[in-house]
């Protein structure tokens, strides 16, 4: 298993190395374009089949849809940045990491919902004035939200770092022991335990993660809805961005997978104890500075 761990991770990084120094990610992007743009046009066909009451057109839609979401998260994107770079920068578990990643990408769809209605509803606004709002404010937020993120797994890291070196250099004995984090001397807890500690923190960093991604809707998404709503078959509109999300995540998963991947592969010489924790230390560094690098990037085109 170990082994098998270990190939796992090295194809990760070949993966990694192929776009970004032999032109993959340019390719990638070129071929999601294009993808999306054949998918954007197929979400039309669609709409019109289904205004008309074609048999079938409800399929058609929900499968353009899906193709949507998934040439969407395939192009560059903040989502599987932010879900990747979380998966190596904490032991979280894979089935976790995977439902943060389907969560994530329906929080997208609901928000580009919200907007939408909101916008047309309350605001009176069009198409342009939507994407504009997506493009214009809530981009730009949703890219500084997760370069703060990545600031604080480096700086958690650089903590976890800074912890070791002291417990490393300064050995002492306690008094009395806990249990559970109860204390065998006087029966009281003295502060939560490993595993309500490690809930909060779970439950933090998720609304976190969802939340940053949330942010911005799926430019695609407000197309569909913005048509739907001007045809009057509102319930296939928010049917479809439900779809369009659950393509968006069928990507973020895999690079869910990626991650766990190649932290677990990278961790599997080390068994466990000082020399373990000072290298999810060093990797949750890295992790941070990476997503807040890139964020920035991301921040400094749509500005």
């Amino acid at each position: 298993m170990r082994t098998a761990l270990q190939l796992a991770a090295v194809a990760v990084v070949a993966l990694a190395v192929w776009l970004w120094a032999f032109d993959g990610a340019f390719l990638l992007e070129r071929w999601a374009a294009e993808g999306q743009r054949t998918a954007q046009s197929g979400m039309a066909r669609s709409l019109r089949a289904l205004r008309a009451q074609e048999p079938g057109a409800i399929a058609a839609l929900m499968a353009v849809c899906f193709g949507y979401g998934f040439f969407h998260a395939v192009g560059p994107g903040h989502g599987k940045l932010l879900i990747s770079g979380y998966g190596v920068a904490n032991r979280v578990a894979l089935t976790r990491l995977s439902v943060l990643a389907v969560l994530s990408s329906l929080a997208q769809a609901v928000t580009a919902i919200v907007l939408v209605y909101a916008g047309v509803w309350i605001l009176g606004l069009g198409r342009e004035d939507l994407v504009g709002a997506a493009e214009d404010w809530f981009a730009p937020i949703s890219y500084a939200a997760i370069g703060a993120i990545g600031v604080w797994l480096a700086l958690r890291g650089a903590l976890r770092l800074w912890k070791d070196a002291r417990v490393s250099g300064h050995r002492h004995d306690h008094s009395h022991t806990h249990e559970d984090g109860v204390c065998d001397s006087c029966g009281h807890a003295h502060g939560p335990t490993a595993e309500q500690a490690g809930q909060v923190q779970s439950l933090r960093d998720a609304v976190l993660l969802i939340g940053a991604i949330a942010i911005r809707p799926c430019t695609g998404a407000l197309f569909l809805l913005i048509l739907a709503v001007r045809m009057e078959i509102d319930l296939a509109g928010i049917l479809g961005t439900l779809a369009m999300g659950l393509g968006t995540a069928s990507v973020t998963l895999a690079a869910a997978v990626a991650s766990v991947t190649f932290r677990e592969g990278a961790l599997a010489r080390l068994a466990g104890g000082p020399q373990a924790v000072r290298m999810m230390g060093l990797i949750e560094t890295g992790a941070g500075l990476v997503i807040a690098a890139l964020a920035g990037q991301f921040l400094l085109r749509a500005l």
